[in-house]
């Protein structure tokens, strides 16, 4: 159906934990052919960043703010602050409230985890839909399927709610990854023959830890990584090249100080499972998003619909020990029955009594070729693998190399939407978008960011301008990274350019002060400890 003034449907994929070279078209041997075929028709922005973190991200993704402007500078802990609130707050629309406002249907399918703290150890204190804790349809959804938490098993995710209530699991054979696809389809099925376009946030908890997957994805994928971690770098880093994702010039970075060669390993099947079954996650949400586009092909509607796909994160590095944080989200399976966590090497992972992640030196292939993980705002931390297709507007394939941020895409979508930004909502004043319309970009061949991007997560602290990169991993000094040379972030120039990092310094903490940053040392002290920084590993 063509709508009025034949206005885009848009669906805004998001993946979880997912690292740079993830999917086939940047890089990996796992087999994402529908997700590559959104690049091989459409754009792959090959410098795409997000904020390093979950929260953060979505925060970022879903308001076209700064995370710390909306609300969600660290976790779902309210620490005290405007800028660390947990949830979203009242001065920013997210995308669904922005185009509903201009006449969409909206729909959302997956994981929030901006909606306030949820502790089960007291889930009396949790309740969505009030003041504090805010919920997708709080937040501008007509249609929400989904957690509101930040992990949960895949057999039987905790805080499952269709719209504002919370419901069971009414099948023996449930995956959530294919629960989460099979609603949005319904979904788009309900909305798109009417008049109103659509938007679908489409938000997968894959590949996220625990590591749980189907057992014939993951017969796709078991003896793959026996090859070990360094040679895989080193494989994606050849792949990286050839497909013109990175440049030649960028060295492989070092194998992380953490890890270990892996003629060391002693459990090489075992590595070799946890590898496999991470793998067969990414796969099994690739099925799930090519059962989505047929869905639209079905309903002859591909064509003018905008589709983006991106992760909130670069690779995770935690390690689930047997005792800590885990066990504070840990549900039993669906009979009732105990669920074991922790990485047992004499466990297989993959089933639905373990509670598994695949560790550092994995995550290091994930983030290849880049430094560090999840958490920091070194490449690895915030360097997402980013495609869009939208074939009645981007008519030809186009790689777009300039820097760009999660904060486009609400700024995207309301351009794409030919939409306006209601400068109030609720009765209150909205900030102003901070990104830039990235639909310019995908059609053009020359387009360059103008405007610096900063970064700010647990004291770690970032700005981008143009060629040059001032980062630094708290509690230690500026870096400072020409990155049209060394995007790897091998060769530090900060004691060869020392005017350049002071004027980074000044424009960061000009940012800093206009977007609600507080300095971490002052968050550390007045924060309960189990809330800073560690309480949620998610």
């Amino acid at each position: 159906m063509e709508h009025k003034n034949n206005r885009p449907n848009i669906i805004l994929i998001l993946a979880d934990d997912l690292g740079y070279s993830d999917i086939g078209c940047f890089g990996s041997e796992i087999k994402t052919p529908n997700i590559d075929s959104i690049a091989e028709k459409g754009v792959k922005f090959t410098q795409m960043y997000n904020s390093a973190r979950c929260c953060p991200s979505r925060a970022s993704l879903l308001t076209g703010l700064y995370p710390h402007q909306a609300g969600v500078g660290h976790m779902t802990s309210n620490l005290g602050f405007p800028g660390y609130l947990g949830y979203l707050n009242d001065q920013c629309v997210t995308i669904a409230e922005g185009l509903k406002y201009n006449g969409y249907k909206t729909m959302m399918s997956g994981k929030w985890h901006i909606g306030g703290p949820y502790d089960p150890r007291h889930p009396e204190n949790w309740k969505p839909g009030n003041i504090g804790f805010p919920d997708p349809v709080n937040r501008g959804f007509d249609q929400f399927y989904g957690t509101l938490a930040g992990c949960a098993s895949y057999y039987n995710p905790h805080t499952l709610m269709r719209n504002d209530k919370i419901i069971d699991i009414e099948t023996d054979d449930y995956y959530y990854t294919d629960a989460i696809t099979d609603n949005a389809i319904s979904m788009i099925h309900d909305n798109a023959k009417q008049e109103e376009p659509f938007f679908l946030y489409l938000a997968y908890t894959a590949p996220h830890w625990p590591l749980h997957a189907k057992s014939e994805d993951i017969a796709k994928y078991e003896g793959m990584y026996r090859k070990g971690w360094d040679r895989l770098r080193k494989d994606r880093y050849d792949k990286m090249v050839d497909q013109k994702i990175i440049d030649d010039k960028w060295k492989l970075s070092p194998r992380d100080e953490e890890s270990y060669p892996w003629e060391d390993v002693k459990e090489k099947d075992w590595e070799d499972m946890r590898m496999a079954v991470y793998a067969a996650q990414v796969d099994n949400m690739d099925q799930g998003i090519g059962r989505v586009m047929d869905s639209l092909n079905e309903l002859d509607i591909a064509d003018n619909t905008l589709i983006m796909f991106m992760s909130d994160n670069g690779g995770c590095a935690e390690f689930l020990a047997e005792d800590g944080f885990v066990q504070n989200v840990l549900y039993p399976k669906r009979d009732g029955t105990e669920v074991r966590a922790g990485n047992f090497s004499n466990v297989m992972p993959g089933d639905e009594d373990t509670y598994m992640s695949y560790d550092l030196p994995w995550a290091n292939v994930s983030n290849s070729p880049f430094r560090l993980f999840k958490h920091w705002v070194h490449e690895g931390g915030i360097s997402t693998p980013f495609v869009m297709k939208w074939p009645e507007k981007i008519k030809k394939p186009n790689t777009v190399n300039s820097p760009t941020h999660f904060i486009d895409i609400m700024t995207t979508c309301i351009a794409a939407a030919g939409g306006n930004y209601p400068a109030e909502y609720n009765g209150h004043v909205i900030q102003p978008m901070e990104g830039e319309d990235l639909i310019p970009a995908a059609v053009s061949n020359n387009w360059k960011r103008d405007v610096p991007i900063f970064w700010e997560h647990e004291g770690n602290a970032a700005v981008r301008d143009g060629k040059w990169k001032m980062v630094k991993k708290f509690p230690g000094k500026w870096e400072l990274y020409n990155m049209e040379q060394d995007r790897t972030e091998g060769t530090d120039l900060a004691e060869k350019d020392k005017s350049r990092v002071e004027e980074y310094s000044k424009m960061y903490a000009a940012w800093a002060d206009r977007c609600n940053v507080i300095p971490v040392e002052k968050l550390v002290k007045i924060a309960p400890k189990e809330d800073y920084p560690t309480f949620e590993e998610c």
